[in-house]
């Protein structure tokens, strides 16, 4: 066994309750995978040093890599015996609309959608452009774009959606937000002037009559919390932006925060307490923001529903398992939350392995 190889068979084991097969029939790497390098930032450090990497030679695949059903063993393994993820949406069994009502009775008329899209243009192959026909929202918001303004999806510059604002991070593929309107805004701010965060792309203001919308993609702590310095720094910074904006109008946050707050937001709480996402440090900051004048709005609505995710990592089948982390989030001010009519998680809309989310309210006064 070579030394500074990684180990992950106990992760598997404990986390997508996978039966690993014997040693001779998995194979063995003194680097992860490609594949996992976006994953492994939710293994403990435990698992994955001075140790050996072992998995299933096809445990690692990525959704929209499965191969036809046409071939020669097509039809050899019954479906009932086979958990994979899918990879295709079935629109027609998703139903988008909604009755639900405010506090006082009235119906919704405002529809905020979000989605990390873990690449817009690997997403909108996978067809997840038409979750915006589907949905229809009236205003839609992107995290982890990875795009600049010249490498757009065609199928995204719709009609529709006249008002489009792109935030891209100075450094190629990486990080980046948006911020597709049926209405103009009265204003459009990008980042909160700081250079470390701005230039990384992962924040859009948007002010509307009676409202703010802040769309962002909050830094993760990284592998082995390399980048947990980088967050602490983020949290106050961005809660300090908030608490100014809220001051004047009351304010929308949406996007893909990075953290699950509660032991009730991922599968396995024991195994990742010092793991990016889920460190007391990064639950601390989040709680310290809620006390701040805002309301998690799907935990108000649904306090104790457990296993409800936004996330789930691609090995393992783990989507089709529901082994995930609720890390995308809907907050709302709190003098704002008796306008909140629902909450709702997509989760059978495909495309990334996070699922979009959006809130139905009606329109502040």
């Amino acid at each position: 066994m070579r030394k500074g190889s990684y180990l992950l068979g106990r992760y598997l084991s404990l986390n997508c309750n996978v039966l690993l097969k014997p040693t001779s029939q998995v194979r063995s790497f003194s680097q992860p995978p490609v594949c996992l390098q976006k994953s492994l930032f939710h293994l403990p450090t435990s698992y994955y040093t001075s140790h050996q990497i072992r998995y299933l030679s096809c445990s690692t695949k990525m959704p929209g890599k499965r191969k036809s059903n046409d071939g020669e063993n097509a039809g050899s393994t019954p479906a009932s015996q086979t958990k994979k993820n899918k990879t295709d949406t079935e629109w027609k069994d998703i139903d988008f609309t909604s009755e639900a009502k405010d506090k006082s009775g009235s119906k919704w008329n405002l529809k905020i959608s979000s989605w990390n899209v873990d690449g817009v243009r690997a997403c909108v192959k996978k067809g997840g452009a038409a979750f915006v026909e589907h949905e229809s929202p009236d205003v839609i918001c992107l995290q982890e774009t990875k795009v600049t303004e010249k490498q757009i999806p065609a199928e995204l510059k719709m009609d529709e959606y006249p008002h489009q604002y792109w935030l891209a991070a100075k450094k190629d593929g990486y990080s980046g937000v948006a911020l597709l309107s049926k209405e103009k805004p009265l204003s459009v701010e990008y980042g909160f002037d700081d250079s470390e965060h701005d230039d990384e792309g992962r924040l859009i203001t948007a002010e509307y009559p009676t409202f703010y919308l802040v769309t962002t993609y909050v830094p993760n702590a990284g592998r082995k919390l390399v980048t947990l310095d980088k967050r602490m720094d983020w949290d106050p910074k961005f809660r300090k932006h908030l608490q100014e904006l809220d001051a004047k109008k009351p304010v929308i946050v949406c996007g893909d925060l990075n953290v699950a707050h509660k032991e009730i937001d991922l599968k396995n709480p024991k195994t990742n307490t010092k793991n990016a996402g889920f460190t007391k440090e990064e639950r601390d900051g989040f709680s310290t923001l809620l006390e701040a004048g805002f309301t998690d709005v799907y935990r108000h609505f649904y306090p104790e529903e457990k296993d409800k995710y936004t996330f789930w990592t691609y090995m393992m089948n783990c989507r089709a398992k529901n082994v995930g982390w609720r890390l995308d989030y809907m907050l709302a001010s709190n003098r704002l939350v008796d306008k909140v009519a629902d909450c709702i998680h997509r989760t059978d809309v495909l495309g990334s392995d996070h699922c979009p989310i959006t809130l139905l309210l009606t329109k502040p006064n």
